[in-house]
């Protein structure tokens, strides 16, 4: 009778404890759900970090840190979204929070001087990009460098990181537009003018190299509209421009004669143009 017991608890057992480890229906759809959950939510960051109201991703972000303060992606997601809604200063305590997490990358150091940057404290930016190892290039990383180099009016550095950052993107615009305004603060006008062409060679809709190239030609009395892509709107704003480089030089008479210009260009009322206009022939008049 023992041994029949036996044969028949065994059996009994193996299906108890097979049923234990096969997951019932409701587990199996939770299990499913946790997973999905999971994607939505990757998906969610995504769009709250790149098409969402930048005020809208930091609340978002601020209840999710909340929610779970020990996640370092979304700590990250809250330090970039505070960022993209110019929120520099409470940006920073953020990214000091990031770059302290045990998970944290040299990319989150990158963040974070450029969040310094934003503050205005180039000191401590220079401290953190010096705790980066030489041989972690990227573009974001060199284009600090060349910013901080820029701070320092260490001009020799400043052009060789910003040579560097340029090599590291397929989209330098950007970082040609920094290094012609570098050039344009050194009083290196020539040199600014052909970043600023640089800048519009790869991208001729960036609208602040055309108005960095008009003052670089201005500084230099040349006050000659570039032949460059413009719509009319921009044509009259690169004229006012150049009326106030005009300004800057003493040269008065062309400066109204832009401004004038300038207001027949626009296709709406150019106000800020028409008060510049306004105020020197005042002072011609007193």
């Amino acid at each position: 009778m023992i041994r029949q017991f036996i044969r028949i608890s065994l059996p009994a057992t193996l299906v108890v404890t097979l049923a234990a480890c096969q997951p019932t229906g409701e587990d199996a759809v939770e299990n499913a759900m946790k997973e999905v959950n999971v994607i939505d939510e990757s998906n969610l960051n995504d769009v709250m970090l790149t098409i969402a109201d930048p005020n809208e991703a930091v609340t978002y972000f601020e209840r999710s840190v909340r929610s779970d303060p020990s996640r370092i992606d979304l700590l990250r997601g809250l330090g970039k979204s505070l960022i993209r809604a110019a929120r520099a200063s409470e940006a920073l305590p953020i990214w000091k929070a990031v770059v302290e997490h045990p998970e944290a990358t040299l990319e989150d150091k990158i963040s974070y001087a450029d969040a310094l940057i934003r503050n205005n404290e180039w000191d401590m930016a220079e401290e953190v990009l010096n705790t980066i190892p030489p041989t972690h290039e990227t573009y974001d990383r060199y284009r600090l460098e060349a910013m901080v180099a820029d701070s320092n009016e260490d001009w020799k550095r400043a052009d060789s990181f910003y040579e560097i950052a340029a090599g590291l993107t397929t989209k330098p615009a950007g970082i040609y537009n920094n290094w012609g305004f570098s050039k344009l603060t050194r009083g290196d006008f020539t040199g600014a003018e052909k970043k600023f062409w640089e800048a519009l060679r790869h991208d001729p809709n960036l609208f602040t190299a055309k108005n960095n190239l008009v003052l670089a030609r201005g500084a230099q009395r040349n006050y000659e509209l570039p032949v460059i892509r413009m719509s009319q709107v921009e044509r009259a704003q690169l004229l006012y421009t150049l009326a106030l480089a005009a300004v800057k030089q003493g040269d008065v008479t062309m400066a109204k004669t832009l401004l004038r210009e300038a207001i027949d260009t626009h296709p709406q009322h150019f106000e800020a143009a028409v008060r510049s206009l306004q105020a020197l022939e005042e002072n011609v008049t007193n």
